[in-house]
Parts: structure tokens; C-alpha cells; sequence
């Protein structure tokens, strides 16, 4: 199944103080907004570092507990997290995959920022610096069975600016945000994902 291995999602905050640590900063991140849209454009990177495929699209968040991904190039796939479940849509398969929240943060991050999980007691938190113009913070997982080695997430002035993730496979995944909006008036139907008619439906 072509659905990419993770997906990341993007939160932001009232204004940062320039005292406020990454690790605080974070936290404010997560405490501070109730919805956000935005363009994205992911890079998946092979085990020598080389871009092995590019995809771009829309991301919506609602807080508490839902999301929208919609991934519009190279495939369209749509990934929907509301009411404790996560639907996943590969177009070019007609073929849709559900998981509970829990059983599925190794393979959708994303979660974590939804406000419905505690990144404290499911992530070691550690500062990594400045690079690249944002200062990053360093999730690894507390369970060695999550799918994957360790998120970085960069912040940027008052907004996050990047993410990264290493799964257990060697893949690299990093993801770029553009066009933020914070707080857009966001349709409930947005995060109702039904199944397209013809679709095979996998639920774990």
C-alpha cells in the first residue's frame, strides 16, 4: 500500500518570550491554538540521503483529536483522524485502512499534536540547538515498539518550522509548512472521512 509511512502536522501558538526554552516552547505550541491550515511539502530521503520521493498538499488541524492530511502529489491519499480512529485513503488503490488513535502513533506522528495525547509520557524530550534558522527538539519514543527511532521538531520565531522523523528502516522523512493560517473557520465535514464508494475497507 502506497500510504506513506507517517505523517506530521503542525500546531502554533501565541507569542513566544525569548527567554522560554525549545522544550517550553513546544509546550506552548501544544497548549496554544484550537485550529490551523496549511500547504506542505514532504521529502522522504534514502538510507545514503538521497531525496527518494517528494509529495506536497493541504493540512488542516482541529483541536482536540482531529486532523486532515490531503496529499494531492505525485498520489492522491488522504489521511483523517477524528473520534479516536484514523482513516487512511490511497486513491490509486481504491483501498482504505482504519486504526484506533492508540494502535496507530507509530505510523501517524501527527498524533501526538492533537492534543488528545501526552507527549511527556510518551516521548523523551531533548534539545537539539539551532540549525537552519529554527531551534529543534528531539521526541523519542519511550516504546521501543513505536515504529520509530525519534521525531525533531523545529521551531521558527512564533511557529513551528519543520519537522523530521527516522523510522526503524533507516528512512528519513522531513516535512516543510507554508501559507499557516491560525485559527481558520474549519467546516466540521472536513474531518468526516467516508469511505468513496468502491473502496476496499481494512479495520484493524
Amino acid at each position: 500500500m502506497k500510504i506513506l509511512s507517517f505523517v506530521f502536522c503542525l500546531i502554533c501558538a501565541t507569542p513566544l518570550h525569548a527567554e522560554e526554552t525549545p522544550i517550553a516552547r513546544l509546550k506552548t505550541f501544544l497548549a496554544g491554538s484550537s485550529a490551523l491550515a496549511a500547504d506542505f511539502r514532504q521529502v522522504t530521503l534514502d538510507k545514503s540521503g538521497k531525496p527518494a520521493q517528494t509529495s506536497s498538499g493541504k493540512f488542516y488541524l482541529s483541536r482536540p483529536g482531529k486532523f486532515r492530511w490531503n496529499y494531492q502529489k505525485p498520489f492522491v491519499q488522504e489521511i483523517v483522524s477524528n473520534g479516536g480512529k484514523v482513516w487512511f485513503y490511497d486513491a490509486d488503490l481504491e483501498q482504505v485502512t482504519v486504526k484506533q488513535l492508540d494502535d496507530s502513533l507509530g505510523s501517524t506522528p501527527a498524533l501526538l499534536l492533537t492534543g488528545q495525547i501526552d507527549i511527556e509520557e510518551k516521548f523523551k524530550l531533548q534539545e537539539q540547538g539551532e540549525d537552519e534558522g529554527m531551534n529543534w527538539v528531539k521526541l523519542s519514543p519511550k516504546n521501543e515498539e513505536s515504529g520509530f527511532k525519534y521525531i525533531l521538531i523545529g521551531l521558527e520565531r512564533d511557529q513551528l518550522g519543520g519537522m523530521e522523523l527516522s523510522d526503524n528502516f533507516g528512512q528519513l522523512t522531513r516535512i516543510y509548512f507554508s501559507n499557516i493560517q491560525i485559527n481558520p473557520k474549519l467546516e466540521e465535514a472536513l474531518f468526516n472521512f467516508k469511505a468513496p464508494k468502491g473502496a476496499d475497507v481494512f479495520e484493524n
